[in-house]
């Protein structure tokens, strides 16, 4: 503005003083200054023309489906970040229609890849839009990362200096940071892996990753108490058979003279071998072998009798392996309606609760599933319909237990790690505590400001977990009713860490995080999915984490480095739950695709540990059955202590 006054106050003085031809000369070099400026702006933005982008990316598009087959699939990883930017470009500069005509042409070269993204991003139609979408501000804000080898860099740079294709060139050079590498290109296999978004999050990541993680068991845990004791009674029950089998052995040498001697020593050998073999077994297992720490948590303590069952449990335990697949007892929901948001299973399997969207929660005994007392009910396992419902006064006309208290869709449920207690979360913004030995709500807790989306008990009962659409995490503790602890910026799933001393949270930003339940911070983050995270299950060992997405994709993390080990594809759609067998060797997956998938983890992580020292591993979790269930999708998995599989689905007729 300063200039503009001086020029102008330089015009008033030559027209002042009569300075004519002086005044001319001014006014036309001023003319000329400003068609050579005006030239520029159109030779790089040509009048804010929203045909600029169609062209640009079109010829862009031409070009690179047009490349050498050799080079071909890493040029083509550049179309996606330069379409979602035009796309953006053109929402943010108003040309509405232009944008959609844009979208709707090319949204079908990256529909196979980027289907959820695309999904969200069709309903953009303002510069509002981009603000408050929580996609499009990550888009805008980071940038993409794109791995290419140095000849199909070389390309590149050479066609956009020869087509001085500037619109593109502008894209790329603010949005897109390429990792050039020399050789010869990567495997068209690897496209999925190549184009990530990074930026902030990516520097987030790699400062909180460096932390410390403790990964291992909790020492003198009742599970290793018990250990000790199944080895020792083994040990002496072993040392009792040996001596034993010693003295036979004695008295039928003195029978049988030399010739029984080398027999001896051989069944001798073989009773040794059958008797220790479980003991060998135990002792080579993940959990085995897993570190001890000490927990950060007062632990409440653990009760004789339910040491007891643990004991029994433990005695009972079928060991899993590729070979030896668990048995499945599958719970079927008929006739919901979609009513039914989340359903859950005790670890015994003997109690199975769901929570409806009629702000109720319902509890099957399994035991009585079946009894005479049911035959009142026409619809079986389902329960009654709701005027059946209101209309059976009758507590034992009922298949189930019904708890009332909320006052929105319950979301979440899940019961205590003994069974005698259960929490329920909803849309209403509270966690209720009930007793399913007392059949009542007992505490109502408040802290979430927006719907909490799931909860989930300690692995040794008394604190719990929240996650909520109020994008934290908390830690409650049942004799508390404000949380201990609050975690910021998550708000899908939840799950516990086996040593009580960290929780993982996943969300939709693709992300998943460790927190630690000491000091609330963030130890890990996790980047990898394309998708929103939507189940998360950690290893009884405490090393491994798996987590599956909207996608179908599951990942399996190693919690000391932070990084993805093994990922695995054999889903289509959501996966709603994963589940790790009791000693670690199997990964059991459910999905709405109606399948239960059993994955290989043992033969496959020792496969990963042999090759930890080859850079770019590609090892993948092996598949060793699918089982499908028709058209049931599939809620909820859970291992017994026993290693019996149990799962949940719904079912609408």
């Amino acid at each position: 503005m300063e200039d503009e006054e001086m020029e102008r106050k330089v015009q008033q003085y030559l027209h002042r003083k009569g300075f004519r031809l002086t005044e001319l000369a001014l006014q036309e070099e001023r003319n000329r200054l400003s068609t050579t400026s005006l030239s520029d702006v159109s030779l790089s933005r040509p009048d804010n023309d929203p045909a600029r982008y169609y062209d640009g990316y079109n010829k862009l598009r031409s070009w690179a489906y047009n490349s050498l087959d050799q080079y071909k699939h890493e040029l083509l990883r550049v179309l996606y970040p330069a379409f979602i930017h035009c796309f953006m470009d053109l929402v943010s500069e108003g040309h509405t229609l232009e944008a959609r005509a844009f979208f709707l042409k090319f949204r079908e070269d990256h529909e196979l890849m980027h289907s959820r993204d695309l999904q969200k991003l069709e309903g953009t139609l303002s510069p509002l839009h981009l603000e408050e979408m929580d996609l499009a501000r990550s888009l805008r804000e980071n940038k993409f990362r794109i791995k290419l080898c140095e000849y199909s860099y070389e390309l590149l740079l050479q066609y956009l200096q020869k087509t001085q294709a500037l619109v593109m060139l502008g894209i790329i050079n603010e949005r897109i940071i390429f990792e050039v590498s020399a050789g010869q290109p990567s495997l068209i296999s690897d496209d999925a892996d190549v184009v990530a978004l990074v930026g902030t999050s990516k520097d987030l990541a790699k400062q909180i990753n460096q932390k410390e993680v403790h990964w291992g068991l909790l020492e003198d845990s009742v599970e290793e108490r018990m250990e000790k004791a199944l080895s020792d009674s083994d040990r002496a029950e072993a040392e009792s058979k040996d001596a034993d089998a010693e003295d036979n052995n004695k008295k039928k040498s003195s029978e049988g003279g030399k010739q029984g001697g080398p027999l001896n020593k051989k069944l001798k050998k073989d009773k040794l071998v059958g008797a220790t073999g479980k003991n060998t077994k135990s002792e080579t297992s993940m959990i085995s072998a897993a570190p001890r720490v000490k927990p950060e948590l007062t632990l409440p303590a653990t009760p004789v009798e339910v040491e007891q069952s643990i004991l029994e449990d433990l005695r009972n335990r079928a060991q899993l392996n590729n070979l030896a697949l668990p048995s499945v007892s599958f719970y079927t929901f008929l006739n919901t309606h979609n009513g039914l948001n989340c359903s859950s299973i005790s670890n015994d399997g003997s109690m199975v609760v769901g929570g409806f969207s009629d702000s109720s929660v319902k509890v099957w005994d399994m035991a009585k599933i079946g009894q005479p007392a049911k035959t009142s009910n026409s619809q079986g396992e389902n329960g009654s319909s709701q005027d059946e419902r209101l209309s059976s006064t009758s507590e034992g006309k009922r298949p189930y237990t019904l708890f009332q208290g909320h006052s929105g869709p319950v979301y979440s449920a899940a019961f205590s790690p003994f069974g005698d207690f259960l929490l329920s979360s909803s849309s209403d913004s509270t966690i209720r505590l009930w007793s399913t030995k007392l059949n009542a709500n007992l505490v109502c807790y408040k802290g979430h400001n927006y719907p909490v989306w799931d909860v989930q008990f300690s692995p040794v009962g008394h604190y719990f977990a929240s996650a909520s659409h109020d994008r934290t995490a908390r830690i409650w503790s049942m004799d508390k009713i404000q949380p201990l602890r609050i975690m910021a910026g998550h708000l899908a799933d939840v799950d516990w860490h086996v040593n009580c001393n960290y929780i993982a949270t996943g969300s939709s930003d693709k992300t998943v995080r460790l927190w630690d339940v000491q000091t609330g911070e963030c130890i890990r983050m996790f980047i990898g999915h394309r998708s929103m995270v939507l189940s998360l299950a950690m290893s009884p060992d405490g090393r491994y984490m798996a987590s599956g997405d909207e996608d179908g994709t599951i990942m399996m993390w190693d919690l000391s480095t932070g990084r993805c080990v093994s990922p695995l594809a054999g889903h289509n759609s959501c996966v709603w739950s994963l589940a790790f067998s009791c000693e670690g060797a199997l990964l059991a997956s459910g999905s709405a695709d109606c399948t239960v998938k059993l994955w290989d983890v043992a033969s496959s992580t020792k496969a990963l540990k042999m090759d930890d020292t080859k850079a770019g591993s590609t090892n993948r979790l092996r598949l060793l059955k699918a089982l499908p269930t028709k058209s049931t999708p599939v809620y909820n998995l859970r291992f017994s202590r026993r290693n019996l599989l149990f799962a949940s689905g719904a079912l609408s007729l």
